[in-house]
């Protein structure tokens, strides 16, 4: 059954060519939750060695080809709920009209900003990194898919029948805890102590993503948990550049 799990998510979560029919029930979905940094690691991992090969041209083209390969292996999920979620937040209306906004599949001008800003980010910030990159991307990629999978389990969902719907639910905890430790004990032996403040970040980061959302709209949602993805990789990046350059 968690091999079931992980492959569901891993189809889920990446377009990665695995040709095999599992059905979306609600405990399959729920033990998924396990398998979220890990598959973020995946995701990572093949950034990482699309930023290796790319290397031998120079540091810019090797960043943005790191970039380009976690939208490619995502089908750009992620950045769909990213654009939504900027359009509906920023659009200065009512909590009804935001969620309508959010499922309209036209992509206003705050999505497209809230795109180029976080795909900038990330190039940049990647870019700026001098040691270690790969390991960076590898670790960032995890910690943002553990943030949203502590989303999923101890958030509220706006709509009961959205995607979002079939993740949220508090059976999922446990699950997050053994990612939680198990994750953390692979990101400490990578990064050691710098980890443990990404880590901090990233759950500090999530827990104010999930207020402001109950402020903005009373819940959380699919296109939400995309943003927060999205976001917490930046921040993520973004704080092991800092720590690094400060240590």
């Amino acid at each position: 059954m968690m091999v079931k799990s992980f492959i569901l998510m891993l189809q889920f979560l990446t377009r990665l060519p695995i040709n095999k029919n599992i059905d979306m029930d609600k405990d399959t979905i729920t033990k998924g939750t396990l398998f979220f940094p890990f598959i973020g690691m995946i995701i990572g991992t093949i950034s990482g060695i699309v930023y290796y090969l790319l290397s031998f041209i120079n540091k810019d083209v090797a960043s943005l080809g790191a970039v380009f390969a976690i939208v490619f292996v995502t089908g750009g999920l992620h950045l769909d709920g990213l654009s939504d979620t900027a359009d509906g937040f920023f659009s200065g209306r009512d909590r009804n009209r935001i969620l309508e906004i959010m499922k309209d599949s036209r992509i206003g001008s705050f999505g497209v900003i809230a795109i180029v800003f976080v795909l900038l980010s990330k190039y940049v910030l990647i870019k700026s990194l001098n040691h270690d990159v790969i390991k960076v991307i590898i670790l960032s990629c995890g910690l943002a898919r553990l943030g949203i999978s502590m989303l999923f389990s101890f958030g509220k969902t706006v709509r009961q029948n959205g995607l979002g719907s079939m993740f949220t639910n508090s059976e999922s905890r446990k699950y997050f805890f053994i990612s939680l430790i198990i994750f953390s004990a692979i990101g400490y032996l990578i990064k050691g102590n710098l980890f443990l403040i990404a880590l901090f970040c990233s759950m500090v980061s999530s827990l104010i993503i999930m207020k402001y959302s109950y402020k903005v709209i009373g819940g959380l949602t699919g296109d939400v948990y995309g943003a927060a993805c999205e976001i917490l990789e930046v921040i993520c990046i973004f704080i092991f550049l800092v720590v690094m350059l400060w240590i």
